[in-house]
């Protein structure tokens, strides 16, 4: 895959000129076994060097899956929602915790997603929550961080650094499938310049320049196309001034 970087490079020389460090990290969603796709997205991350935050639904999370992250530190799980099920109404954009449900049962799911994976993942659990779709009702925030939970992640830059009192915003921004088109990846000039106009924006102070920029990957439904942008552009992004970013460094609760 041929990829012009040069706008990226341009950026990224900027930021050395100004003495910028850009924290960076790598999200991927809906992990529930070890699969051959798991298994790429791992050999890339060794090969990057760059450690992946695995989202897995607590639900259907296999033992298996337990077996193949003890088997490196480039996977970290974290929660991603409970069931991914869709609980809003036909007129309305999918989310398993939206507004409709009552506050009972978003916060039995909450409660037992992270302990199911705390049993099955022990210390390895990063206590950071990932609403399936990227949606949340706000109202819930508070509630996150009463069960432990210290970060909420979600997607496009975020306005304020704490959900709640406690609870971390820490979103992702780039995500490289064409998701309302043919699936597979967006074209990758778009991704390039997408990505400099949010660096961009960080660095001018139009958005929050501490917050990780994090890239958002589904493993289970890459094909070839984003296999190779993602390696590509993992490889630019660790040529750039970056401080990696692992949530599982942070006090675990």
């Amino acid at each position: 895959m041929n990829v012009n970087w040069t706008p990226l490079r341009t950026e990224f020389a900027q930021w050395r000129a100004e003495g910028l460090m850009l924290p960076f990290w790598w999200r991927d969603d809906d992990a529930i076994e070890a699969t051959d796709a798991l298994s790429h997205l791992t050999e890339l991350a060794e090969d990057a060097g760059v450690p992946v935050h695995l989202a897995i639904i607590p639900r259907d999370a296999t033992n298996g899956l337990v077996a193949k992250v003890d088997q490196t530190r480039m996977l970290i799980p974290v929660v991603h929602g409970w069931a991914h099920e869709n609980h809003a109404p036909a007129d309305q954009k999918k989310a398993e915790f939206g507004a409709t449900r009552t506050r009972d049962d978003v916060v039995a799911e909450l409660s037992k997603g992270k302990a199911r994976l705390r049993d099955m993942f022990g210390a390895r659990l990063a206590p950071m929550f990932v609403p399936p779709w990227n949606r949340i009702d706000p109202a819930i925030m508070p509630a996150l961080a009463d069960l432990g939970y210290d970060a909420v992640s979600t997607f496009l830059p975020r306005k304020q650094s704490e959900a709640a009192p406690g609870l971390a915003r820490i979103n992702t921004h780039l995500d490289p499938i064409f998701w309302r088109g043919t699936r597979g990846l967006v074209d990758p000039e778009v991704l390039v310049e997408n990505t400099v106009a949010m660096l961009r924006d960080r660095r001018t102070g139009k958005t929050d320049i501490a917050e990780p920029f994090g890239y958002l990957t589904h493993h289970l439904v890459h094909d070839d196309d984003i296999w190779a942008f993602s390696k590509q552009f993992l490889n630019e992004m660790c040529e750039g001034p970056i401080a990696l970013y692992r949530h599982d460094e942070k006090e675990q609760t």
